[in-house]
């Protein structure tokens, strides 16, 4: 591609990347992203839809004679990019992982200079990935940094307390089917049967999947981001409605500290999906 080294504009989708600013904007937003991970998207923006491979880099941004962890530097970077991009390494749109090569950048890109408007025929809509849209769920690039040890302890802790819900239900049954009885809480003569059968299908059914979500968790499995997001809709859901799992203590504990409770584990399932953020962004 041609223009001036120190002038160059990149633009790819919503995206913009400039030279001469060393700065990434979407929207026209200026979005964080440091020196170095800048560098190493110049790289793959200056050869789009080519492999950059992993020594190629380490030879232009790290040097020959570089003696730091370039494994652990570019992998930061890389990292550091998807997350100012909004992109995940499974369902990849704009860098995508080349096993044992290096990555590629896989959106088309138009390049130009600073005071030169690029053609906007070529950023249409069927060949640029839609922008991500505006949610009251968090994006990677808004999470914090926390240690990968502490990410893997708190989702561990998470799917345990869970299983918890759903084995202390099940083997208390007959309080519970008391207190779906009570006139207080149903007044229709079918609600207490259909009651009981949600809670004893759903525990039956997430009974697994947490216990999948344990190992997975435990192992360190590539994979379980991309699982996960599958799950999240259902599990999301599912979560919701056990959040009222305090209410089955009523005969131990005090309304006001079961609707207390409840509120508590209705954020869970949100704080979960973003620790499976953490936990992809450290891979």
């Amino acid at each position: 591609m041609s223009g001036d080294g120190r002038h160059r504009v990149f633009r790819f989708g919503v995206f913009e990347a400039s030279e001469i600013t060393g700065e990434l904007r979407k929207n026209g937003t200026r979005i964080k992203l440091h020196s170095q991970p800048f560098q190493v998207l110049v790289l793959l923006l200056e050869r789009p839809r080519e492999v950059v491979t992993r020594e190629e880099m380490r030879r232009r941004l790290w040097g020959e004679d570089t003696f730091v962890d370039f494994d652990h530097g570019l992998n930061t970077a890389i990292n550091k990019i998807r997350d100012a991009l909004n992109d995940s390494a499974s369902q990849p749109r704009y860098v995508e992982t080349v096993s044992g090569k290096g990555y590629r950048f896989i959106a088309p890109v138009a390049e130009g200079s600073a005071n030169v408007e690029v053609n906007e025929a070529l950023t249409s809509a069927e060949d640029v990935p839609a922008p991500t849209p505006s949610t009251v769920l968090a994006a990677p690039h808004e999470l914090p940094e926390a240690s990968r040890g502490l990410i893997r302890s708190l989702l561990l802790l998470m799917q345990g307390m869970y299983l918890a819900f759903y084995v202390g239900a099940l083997s208390n049954m007959p309080e519970i089917h008391e207190i779906f009885s009570d006139e207080i809480f149903f007044d229709a003569k079918l609600l207490p049967p259909a009651a009981l059968a949600v809670l004893v299908t759903t525990a039956a059914v997430l009974i697994p999947v947490r216990l999948y979500l344990l190992a997975a968790i435990a192992f360190d499995h590539r994979q379980l981001p991309a699982k996960f997001g599958k799950l999240f809709p259902v599990l999301l859901v599912l979560d919701l409605l056990w959040a009222l799992s305090p209410f089955l203590l009523v005969h131990h504990v005090s309304t006001g500290l079961a609707l207390g409770m409840s509120a508590a584990l209705l954020y869970v399932p949100f704080a979960q999906r973003s620790l499976i953020l953490m936990y992809a962004r450290g891979r």
